[in-house]
């Protein structure tokens, strides 16, 4: 069983991108499993399998492979998906017998700039400085890759 998110107070990661897309194709990107597995790891990663429905309370489970790493799992609750404006999703890590580590709310706004896309992403809260920073650098990467993936969609062929 999941716990309930923690209180919002505590280190957060706050990181706002714009993207050369619009923000139809942005947020199908963060939904489609399809379009998640291309960008969702970070570097040294592959992502498997994601699976669930992007629906306010359906659930998600993902598995991340390195080499290094072996597979690490996480997985969560959709809270809110408001096309193409919005979505917020709780986030936790899987221990080896499956149960949910410290569990985070992760809030996407999405915000259009003509044909452009401000992304301001949140996840909070974190249980220590060290891990939000860990992470920005992963979701820094992941962000990366999804510019990739949105600048080949957004490319006429």
């Amino acid at each position: 069983m999941t716990a309930a998110p923690q209180p919002d107070t505590g280190p957060a990661l706050e990181i706002t991108r714009i993207f050369d897309a619009p923000r139809e194709l942005v947020f199908a990107a963060w939904v489609e499993p399809e379009q998640l597995v291309e960008w969702s790891g970070p570097e040294g990663f592959t992502v498997p399998l994601i699976e669930g429905d992007a629906i306010p309370g359906g659930t998600w489970r993902m598995c991340m492979k390195s080499d290094e790493h072996g597979e690490v799992w996480s997985h969560g609750i959709w809270r809110e998906v408001v096309p193409p404006e919005r979505l917020s999703f709780t986030t936790a890590w899987e221990t080896a017998d499956g149960s949910a580590e410290h569990e985070m709310l992760i809030t996407v706004t999405l915000t259009d700039l003509g044909g452009r896309t401000e992304m301001h992403f949140r996840q909070a809260v974190f249980i220590s400085d060290e891990s939000r920073d860990g992470h920005n650098e992963g979701w820094a990467e992941c962000f990366d890759k999804l510019a990739v993936l949105l600048a080949r969609a957004n490319t006429p062929h």
